[in-house]
């Protein structure tokens, strides 16, 4: 077991904690990013980005490797390891690890990001790797010349439809109004491609299975109430994410929804927590701004903790 202080742990190695630690490096500050998985978080998955400024078009798994690359670039210290506690402190925060780690620092940056929300329904949990998948790209590969159908109407259920239709042989979108939340230049790619259907009004009640994967889906009209099934080899399930805010310590305000509240400088009710990117409440869920909240908390942090060491309450 070891014992480390930091002036300030970036917990998560997505776009906004790896913004973080390249500011609190840059602000000579001596900091650790824990990250239990790959770094450049769900960006990792997708398969096109079209909207990261400096780049008109870039997969996914690239522009999180020059994240990575661009952190390390300023050596900037990761460990590998599960977070399993955040306690505030007075004079220091802790940071416990699963393998017994135990870390003091003067601020914290928590950068969890979110989860995929689930439908509940049956079947969705029982068939998950057997034809429900919330990875279009991930799982794509195995419904060449099939049917599939997404679930979702934002930006992200527009963009995996679009991925899955160079793939399967159809692709259905269900979705529970009439119309699409996805930015217009998506509707406009989604309307006019020939392989993919459009379920308005419409939601899934059940995923149903054979022995070799997922057979249909049960699906209701949220209009008229009608219920129909329909043949489908795969459900991609696209309906938004749910903040990974099992490590909020207690103290930390978080809206109806599970987002941790902040202010200006991404700083919680906790003076020298800090949270950024999907973790908290926010208009706008993009890489960019992901980043910039990285950026914003880490000048905010470094302020923080130069202030601490100066009337010696977080001297290192």
């Amino acid at each position: 077991m070891t014992d480390n202080t930091y002036d300030t742990i970036i917990i998560g190695g997505g776009p906004g904690g790896l913004s973080a630690g390249i500011y609190a490096k840059r602000a000579a500050l001596n900091v650790l990013l824990i990250e239990q998985g790959v770094l450049g978080g769900q960006i990792v998955n997708s398969d096109e980005v079209e909207n990261y400024l400096g780049f008109e078009h870039i997969g996914g798994a690239e522009l999180s490797m020059k994240f990575s690359q661009h952190a390390q670039a300023y050596d900037l210290d990761v460990v590998s390891q599960e977070v399993v506690e955040i306690i505030p402190g007075a004079d220091f925060h802790t940071v416990k690890l699963a393998n017994g780690d135990i870390h003091k620092t003067c601020s914290i940056i928590m950068a969890m990001g979110g989860n995929p929300r689930k439908l509940d329904i049956p079947g969705e949990s029982e068939y998950y790797g057997k034809g429900v998948s919330y990875c279009a790209v991930c799982d794509g590969f195995f419904f060449r010349d099939k049917t599939v159908m997404v679930v979702g109407g934002g930006d992200t259920a527009a963009e995996e439809a679009l991925y899955l239709s160079k793939l399967a042989k159809m692709v259905y979108i269900a979705h529970r109004r009439d119309a699409l939340r996805a930015s217009m230049i998506l509707q406009q790619r989604i309307f006019s491609e020939c392989k993919i259907e459009m379920l308005w009004n419409t939601i899934p009640t059940e995923i149903k299975a054979e022995a070799e994967g997922v057979s249909s889906i049960a699906l209701q009209d949220t209009v008229t109430g009608d219920k129909r099934e329909l043949p489908v080899d795969g459900a991609f399930i696209f309906i938004g994410f749910v903040p990974n805010n099992h490590l909020v310590p207690a103290g930390v305000k978080m809206n109806a929804q599970g987002y941790v509240i902040t202010d200006e400088k991404c700083e919680t009710s906790i003076p020298g927590i800090f949270a950024i990117g999907d973790l908290m409440e926010k208009y706008a869920r993009q890489i960019i701004t992901a980043a910039a909240d990285g950026c914003t908390a880490a000048l905010a942090a470094a302020h923080y903790v130069e202030a601490k060491k100066s009337s010696d309450e977080c001297a290192l």
